[in-house]
């Protein structure tokens, strides 16, 4: 939920569309190379590749000898083979590239902005681990202008297993403006989440959040962090476990998890800030219960207020309604 600020085969052929080409490298094998490794020469003859990256494109069918693939880093060579080598580009080449298969829900759409219902499982912003398949990746097929707006026009993040509202800029002025109101605080955006315990009906946690000082994937309330403001109130409980409403003043990574856990009620299906222990009724509910459901801003050109509002996912509404028919039994 960080803000973004702007800045000005059978034929033995892969499929490269969408993706960069390779650099294609004809090697001759010295004769004293008999007897080695196949990666092991591949790194003494091209050595500004790594031994992982050459036998990972080993293992990618990338490295071919008279047409035929060679697909096991420790084959032993004879010697005098001509090989080809496709050298395929750094997974990072591919953060930039349309991905018109990934799902996209529009919620609205005119010339200077997008809403969408993004799904759960979905990386926002290509980063180490997630080069592709992300919602960059698929603004960028739904609308190849955006490759001119830096970071396709996303301006706040959702973690990858939270579901719900997003707005993405379609202009540098948009952006631009989206950004301040992220900044003042003006746009509303509302959660629904089902929480562990027996939380109060409502309260605000005002508590800083930054990096964890040891475990660096994670957040945590640190004394001297960024600010971080949570209100939340009930809906309904329920045997073990509540249905809350969130709404953030700030947007920290992590907010809502880190700020629920920290009163004592993570988040059903937290695998990082939840407890180990479940309710067997969520068995099978595999992320953290998150869904934005509520988003709220002013119109970056004409100024009207906007508010928009989606049903819950479905695998959220499937485990509250499980839940909420726990107690008529």
């Amino acid at each position: 939920m960080d803000l973004i600020m702007p800045t000005p085969s059978e034929n033995n052929e892969p499929d490269y569309s969408g993706r960069a080409a390779p650099d294609i490298r004809i090697l001759v094998i010295p004769g004293k190379a008999g007897g080695q490794r196949l990666d092991a020469t591949l790194a003494g003859l091209i050595p500004e590749f790594s031994r992982s990256r050459l036998q990972a494109w080993i293992r990618d069918g990338l490295v071919l000898c008279e047409g035929r693939v060679l697909n096991d880093p420790k084959m032993r060579l004879n010697g005098g083979e001509r090989l080809e080598v496709r050298a395929a580009p750094p997974p990072e080449a591919l953060a930039d590239a349309p991905e018109a298969d990934i799902p996209l829900e529009v919620v609205f759409e005119d010339e200077h902005i997008l809403v969408i219902n993004k799904q759960a499982g979905l990386v926002v912003h290509p980063g180490s681990g997630n080069w592709s398949g992300t919602l960059l990746n698929a603004l960028l097929a739904h609308d190849p202008a955006l490759a001119e707006i830096p970071r396709a026009g996303i301006v706040h993040r959702l973690d990858k297993d939270t579901s719900g509202l997003m707005v993405v800029a379609r202009t540098l002025q948009a952006q631009t403006d989206l950004v301040r109101q992220l900044q003042a605080r003006t746009v509303k955006r509302h959660y629904a989440a089902l929480v562990m315990g027996n939380p109060p009906p409502q309260g605000t946690i005002d508590e800083p959040i930054d990096r964890h000082p040891v475990h660096r994937t994670k957040m945590a309330i640190i004394a001297g962090g960024r600010e971080a403001r949570t209100h939340f109130r009930v809906l309904e409980r329920f045997r073990g476990c509540a249905w809350v409403e969130c709404i953030l003043d700030t947007g920290r990574t992590h907010q809502i998890r880190v700020h629920m856990a920290h009163l004592g009620f993570p988040l059903i299906g937290d695998p990082v800030y939840g407890l180990r222990r479940s309710l067997p009724i969520a068995e099978g509910f595999n992320r953290q219960a998150l869904h934005a459901f509520q988003l709220g801003l002013r119109h970056p050109e004409t100024g009207r207020e906007l508010l928009w509002k989606v049903p819950l996912a479905e695998d959220f509404q499937t485990l509250l309604s499980a839940l909420q028919q726990s107690l008529a039994d």
